[in-house]
């Protein structure tokens, strides 16, 4: 099945939407689209009339001009006729929002929808779904622009089996400074999965990391992505729930899933290269840092650079519980280091590894110090916990650090406090590719995440 109108259609039609109750999910929907997007938007309803001076249809054939992809929001018990009716007039697309199939025990009503998606070549996400974020063309999630934050471009394309899920990681990513390219709630998944989405990813030039939140797979198809990752030139990332025997039924009721056998599947996608996180704070991490890394290096013996002996010590026994090494810096090595150190600081920073180059460092000492451990053989690459609180610490700072970066070809992720006013100082990292996290924990997640792309 070709996907790509569902992610980029000229045009759309809503059924569902509702003369009556603004809140409709059809509704918000409409609006959403006809109002922000780029897309030709058309509301549905068998009753026809008007919308606030917009014409609302009685059926897809009244709709002047053809139409790309059904957005469904109508009872269950309607859905397959109106599918029918959408594949006779031609559609490329279909979202099916209504809940009241498999997830409630209509697994016939569920049969149908799939049996009229697959006999047509027909792809369909859903039911049971917010459906897709594709800006600026499509966004079927019926959720109220004004209770979102604006959601941040950029290279990431999600898969969720839940909507809420889904949208957490969004606006997590987005407030981490990690971009998206595309989300996908895929609900109950009668017809197209997992599977076919990330298959569509991989070849999707839009999309840099795939991020996955797993329920679990219809028979044999875990295999089946298994073998799909094996040969992904793109870092995925997944987090599964029902890993507990409460966590199963939990998901069973949610989306009609079979939650599986959560050792089994965590064997077979670390073995087939996915990146495992185990809370969502992993999984952003994970994310944010493969999507602005391009190394050609691994990550696996870090040194740690601070201006604080207690976050170098937390980092420390971070990066032990993250199986990274912490290299031991030699003597002679040491003693070169503390040499391009200002003098003001060369007595009293300690050059083990962390270096703590204490509150009196400047951008010249913190530069100095990457640049000197980059050039060393033993060191892959550079946890930086930065405070950009201290005197001498100034905005370029992430940018010339990035400079370093690329000339050695080696990588640095960064630990910056998330407050407004140091937003200068994370945006010289980050739009030079260089993740920033507003924790320490989260800059060791990167680390890690780095670390195990390149040494599965």
């Amino acid at each position: 099945m070709d996907l790509s109108r569902l992610f980029q259609p000229k045009s759309i039609a809503v059924y569902g939407v509702s003369l009556t109750n603004p809140f409709h999910p059809a509704n918000v929907i409409y609006h959403k689209n006809h109002l922000r997007y780029r897309t030709a938007t058309y509301a549905i309803n068998p009753r026809g009339g008007d919308l606030y001076g917009e014409p609302v249809y009685r059926s897809i054939d009244d709709v002047p001009g053809p139409v790309d992809v059904a957005v469904i929001g109508i009872r269950a018990e309607r859905v397959p006729d109106a599918l029918r009716e959408c594949v006779a007039a031609g559609i490329k697309g279909a979202i099916v929002i209504s809940g009241g199939f498999a997830e409630t025990g209509r697994q016939d009503l569920q049969d149908e929808v799939a049996h009229i998606s697959r006999a047509n070549d027909v792809p369909l996400i859903g039911p049971n779904c917010l459906g897709v974020f594709s800006p600026p063309v499509l966004d079927t999630f019926f959720l109220p622009p004004e209770r979102l934050i604006e959601i941040r471009p950029g290279g990431i394309s999600l898969v969720s089996q839940s909507g809420g899920i889904l949208v957490d990681l969004m606006i997590k990513l987005t407030q981490e400074g990690a971009g998206i390219a595309r989300g996908v709630s895929i609900g109950n998944r009668a017809a197209l999965d997992e599977v076919d989405l990330v298959r569509f990813f991989l070849d999707d030039p839009a999309t840099t990391v795939i991020g996955l939140y797993l329920e679990g797979f219809r028979p044999g198809r875990g295999r089946e992505f298994a073998d799909l990752l094996e040969r992904a030139a793109k870092p995925v990332v997944f987090m599964k729930a029902g890993r507990s025997p409460g966590g199963s039924r939990a998901v069973a009721s949610h989306t009609a899933s079979v939650a599986g056998d959560y050792r089994v599947l965590h064997d077979i996608l670390g073995h087939a290269g996915a990146l495992e996180a185990r809370d969502e704070a992993e999984f952003v991490a994970f994310c944010e840092a493969l999507s602005s890394t391009r190394s050609s290096v691994g990550f696996r013996n870090v040194c740690i650079v601070t201006a604080s002996g207690g976050h170098g010590a937390v980092a420390s026994d971070e990066c032990q519980e993250a199986g990274l090494v912490l290299p031991t810096i030699p003597a002679e090595d040491g003693d070169r280091l503390r040499d391009e150190l200002s003098p003001s600081i060369r007595d009293i920073a300690s050059v083990g590894n962390p270096v703590d180059l204490t509150g009196s460092a400047t951008d010249r000492d913190i530069l100095a110090s990457l640049r000197f451990l980059l050039g060393r053989q033993y060191v892959d690459g550079i946890i930086l916990l930065l405070l950009p609180y201290l005197p001498a610490i100034t905005p370029d700072v992430g940018a010339r650090a990035a400079q370093i970066a690329r000339e050695t070809g080696k990588t640095i992720v960064a630990y910056v406090p998330h407050i407004d006013k140091y937003g200068i100082f994370i945006e010289g990292f980050q739009a030079n590719g260089i993740p920033v996290s507003h924790t320490v924990q989260g800059a060791v997640h990167m680390a890690k995440a780095i670390a195990r792309r390149a040494h599965p």
